[in-house]
Formats: structure tokens, sequence, C-alpha cells
């Protein structure tokens, strides 16, 4: 391999971003606040992240806001991060989309309150046509859900076993659209990846700050970046 193949194909950029958005309890918790408080600056974590991606020119974020195993919180908890939810769409989302960002939602939705639903369909209708950065929003979102729906798609779609490959299952996740991860980033100091993003991480680099979310701004982010670009990706080969 030459030396210009060599050093283009170390400093490429992670064009697709995901991050497991961690440690607003723990963020409360340490500055004696309730836990709503780290769940609201934990939205503006996501603003400010989302900028940042665009000025770093990222072109697709996907963020996990709300896992399916999360609806075992407590009750108070998870109506607090619903409400946050809409006010999120209302407030925030529709600010990011003037900077040229389309937002959409991955995982279900019928578990959310029916006027939840309808912002979110709304938000997605009325930023479609932004194209600077893409921002999917991973709400009530399983990996392990995703890929056994994908798998009753087939089945329902009548499909011989023959036909069940990797393409048969992409086309049928909840985005087949998006493209595959390259960087996910997990904030907070844990080392998992929660159930999120099973198939599309299957080649993604991994970086895993101490950084509790409502911390987490454009050095971190770039620090991330940088991070990824200083590795030699061989996707199986040599």
């Amino acid at each position: 391999m030459s030396d210009t193949v060599e050093n283009s194909h170390r400093e490429a950029q992670a064009r697709t971003v995901a991050i497991i958005m961690d440690g607003n309890g723990r963020w409360a918790s340490g500055k004696g606040l309730p836990l709503e408080a780290g769940h609201r600056e934990g939205t503006r974590a996501l603003r400010r992240t989302v900028e940042a991606a665009i000025d770093e020119g990222v072109r697709a974020l996907v963020v996990y806001a709300f896992s399916t195993e999360n609806w075992t919180r407590p009750a108070d908890e998870v109506s607090t991060l619903m409400v946050i939810l809409d006010e999120t769409i209302a407030g925030e989302l529709p600010d990011l989309a003037r900077q040229g960002v389309r937002t959409r939602f991955l995982g279900r939705r019928d578990r959310v309150p029916p006027h939840t639903r309808e912002s979110m369909d709304a938000l997605e209708l009325s930023t479609a046509e932004r194209a600077t950065l893409d921002l999917w929003i991973a709400f009530d979102y399983g990996g392990r859900a995703e890929i056994v729906d994908a798998a009753r798609s087939c089945v329902a779609d009548g499909l011989a076993p023959a036909d069940v490959d990797e393409a048969a299952i992409a086309a049928r996740l909840n985005a087949p659209e998006l493209p595959e991860i390259d960087l996910l980033i997990r904030t907070s100091g844990e080392f998992r990846i929660s159930n999120f993003m099973l198939w599309e991480t299957a080649y993604a680099e991994f970086v895993f700050t101490e950084t509790l979310w409502p911390d987490f701004d454009a050095d971190d982010l770039r620090a991330a970046l940088a991070a990824f670009s200083s590795r030699d990706r061989r996707f199986g080969g040599r």
C-alpha cells in the first residue's frame, strides 16, 4: 500500500456517528439536583452536540434517547422523560431544523402518548427536505427487537430460507436508508452498548468517555472524531 493510500485510509472521517447518551442521573446526583434536572441538561447537551456535529462535517447522528428496557424505570421518571420529549420536539428540534437538520425517529411508537406520536410524525414531515445533517432519535428502541422484527418481516413477505441474507435483513431494519455506523460514542465511563444498533455497529469504532452526558460538548465530540481518524479500519482484512 502506498503512503498516499495508507494516509488516506488512516485519516478517514466519521460521517455517521452514534451516541449512547449516558450519565444524566449521576450528573444530577453529583450536583444535589433532582433527576429531572439531569435529563433537562442532557437535552441541552444534545443541541450543542448536533451543532458541533454540523461544524465537524458529520452527515448523520444517531442518539439513544430511550430504550425498550427503560420502561422498567420508575413511573414518575418515565412520565418526566415523555414530557421532556414533547418539549424537545416543540422547542429545540425546530431550531435545529432552521440549521438544516432533518429529524427522524427510530423504534416503536405505539407506546408513546398519541399526541407525542403526532408531534413526532409532524416533525419528520416538516424537516424532510433538510439536508445538512440527519438526526436520528432512537426512542423506545432495542437492537434485538429491531433484528427480530426484520426477521419476522422476511417470513411475512414469504421469503424462502435461502433468500434470507444480510441484504434482506438490512432492508427491513427500522431505517434501511441509515448508513452503517462509523463511530459509536458512549458517555459516563460505561463499557457496553446496551442493546443499541447491534446490526449497524458491526464494524463501528468505539470511543468510551468518562464525561457525563450533560457535560458533553464540542471538544468531547472532536476528541472522539480524532480518535476515529487515527485508527486503521481493516473490516476483517489485513
